[in-house]
């Protein structure tokens, strides 16, 4: 008994498959733009390092400069003499980090809430709270100094970190999330096997909102980073932030735009790396929130 050997099949693929590969293949095209809103985007970086290695006659030239000197270094010593950086930048980190812990944890609680408890009276109240979003921060502005005028907290952190430890936002955002994301028979699960609501929110909600608080710390980190209104009316130029210290940048006559820009370059650093080091747990978060099992 022999056995016969059938020659592998040549049979070309079908216009299905092709398709199917096809498509999980980008183009040139695609890459092309891409490429584009890469350098757009790191564009702004790039001319802040120019503008800020060349003189105020250097920047207003026709053609301006296009490539960084060592006049940098000089120009960022001058930004370090005429405000303190290095204490704003410290100032920055601990305001922007209290804020962002705080802001994740709290709206994560009342977004649970929100979401999957129930309570008398939970309907008004969250209406109530994404109401709040539509109130101007400038209306609250003179209420908000005379209280920490009577706290004796002018010209401290707290004065800045305790207003916004909670937004409504925040709060909305993860009540959203929440509600599609947490199924109840989880919930139901930790209640039968005798789980408190503090043991179901760490053990449970938790892990499930990861991506949600992901996205809401980057977002809050960014904006109390950059937040200038309210630190420039609760602090001083002698214990200021990143951008009380850069406004106080440059001043004169003339404004040596030269200086700004190498402040505002050195005070971008911490973001800079902060994502560097943490884009891919935060990029990996985002993502896992967006694949279903």
């Amino acid at each position: 008994m022999t056995a016969v050997l059938t020659p592998p099949s040549t049979s070309p693929p079908t216009p299905g498959r092709r398709r199917s590969t096809r498509a999980g293949r980008a183009g040139p095209v695609a890459y092309t733009l891409l490429v584009l809103a890469g350098l757009l985007s790191v564009f702004p970086l790039y001319w802040s390092l120019v503008a800020g290695s060349h003189t105020n006659a250097e920047i207003a030239a026709t053609p301006p400069p296009f490539l960084p000197n060592a006049t940098f270094f000089e120009n960022v010593s001058a930004a370090l003499e005429q405000a303190p950086l290095g204490l704003a930048i410290v100032n920055s980190v601990v305001v922007a980090g209290s804020i962002t812990a705080g802001t994740v944890l709290f709206c994560t609680l009342a977004g649970f809430a929100f979401a999957k408890l129930r309570f008398r009276g939970s309907g008004p109240l969250l209406a109530l709270v994404v109401g709040t979003m539509m109130v101007p921060t400038q209306l609250a502005v003179i209420p908000l100094f005379m209280m920490i005028a009577e706290l004796k907290w002018v010209d401290s952190l707290q004065a800045v970190v305790l207003p916004t430890l909670v937004s409504a936002f925040g709060v909305f955002f993860m009540r959203q999330y929440l509600v599609t994301a947490l199924p109840d028979e989880l919930l139901e699960a930790g209640r039968v096997d005798g789980a408190s609501t503090h043991r179901i929110f760490f053990s449970i909600v938790v892990p499930v909102a990861r991506p949600a608080m992901a996205v809401l710390a980057m977002l809050t980190f960014l904006t109390a980073w950059n937040e200038f209104f309210w630190p420039i009316i609760a602090l001083t130029a002698a214990n200021p932030t990143v951008q009380v210290a850069i406004a106080n940048l440059g001043s004169g006559y003339v404004p040596q735009r030269a200086v700004i820009m190498a402040g505002t370059l050195l005070g971008t650093l911490p973001v800079l790396l902060v994502f560097a080091l943490l884009g891919k747990q935060i990029v990996g978060g985002i993502m896992a929130g967006a694949v279903k099992g």
